[in-house]
């Protein structure tokens, strides 16, 4: 039987349940549409909360200490995210593609790039791979909810918009984790830390200037407070794991 590193559990686990939640987001949308609409914004919001306090707090700090250059290279992980976005938006002219999940290839991209996050950063360290993977598996019921509603916009039936999402978005992630998995683990220390300086760029792009615009966009009361409970969460974590 083969033995696999304790981190390759963690990452297997998250990439699954990443997977499960999405998919529980596209199931909510098909079968409870207007409860999974008036509940989108909170779930981005807090997500946002623990996604931006991640790299902030934690996770960039750790790349720096790794090498000395990862700011650079999360200064390109966020332009990366965001010239792809720019550019999926220009080929298919849809707005709503700032959000990042509307095509399917802007989809793919994305949920492979989630992928590769967990496995950068459970690589660093459990405690970076639990922060950024609990933010990315709560933004994943968002990311579900809607990518079925950006599909069935596509004039597709219901029933088709919700198989293609679920091939798009939910399974790609555990594709990206796996195919990352291997490549990753032969990478030495300063290495890692250059790569988790881009994870940390796309996490910053992906709180701050993704989820949050679009949750902002249905201004919900409370709002506030459910960004303010992830930043509270991440900080929890991080605290209650130092002592």
């Amino acid at each position: 039987m083969v033995a696999f590193p304790d981190e390759f559990y963690w990452i297997a686990a998250f990439a699954i349940v990443a997977a499960l939640v999405n998919s529980a987001g596209i199931i909510a949308i098909f079968r409870h549409r207007e409860w999974a609409e008036r509940s989108l914004p909170y779930l981005m919001c807090f997500a946002a909360g623990i996604l931006i306090t991640t790299p902030l707090i934690h996770a960039l700090p750790n790349a720096v200490g790794n090498n000395a250059d990862a700011g650079f290279t999360a200064l390109a992980g966020f332009l990366f995210m965001y010239l792809s976005n720019q550019v999926i938006k220009r080929r298919t002219g849809e707005e709503t593609l700032a959000f990042g999940v509307t095509a399917a290839e802007g989809i793919g991209i994305h949920s492979l790039i989630d992928g590769v996050v967990y496995t950068v950063t459970f690589n660093i360290s459990l405690l970076t791979g639990v922060l950024a993977g609990t933010g990315l598996v709560v933004h994943e019921f968002a990311e579900g909810v809607i990518t079925y509603l950006v599909l069935l916009k596509g004039d597709m039936t219901e029933r088709t918009a919700a198989t293609y999402a679920f091939f798009v978005a939910a399974l790609t992630t555990p594709i990206g984790t796996f195919v990352a998995y291997p490549l990753v683990r032969g990478v030495g220390k300063s290495d890692l830390g250059l790569l988790l300086g881009f994870v940390s760029g796309v996490l910053i792009y992906v709180s701050a200037a993704h989820l949050l615009p679009e949750a902002q966009s249905y201004e919900k009361e409370h709002s506030m407070l459910a960004l303010l409970a992830g930043v509270g969460l991440a900080l929890f974590i991080v605290f209650a794991r130092a002592m």
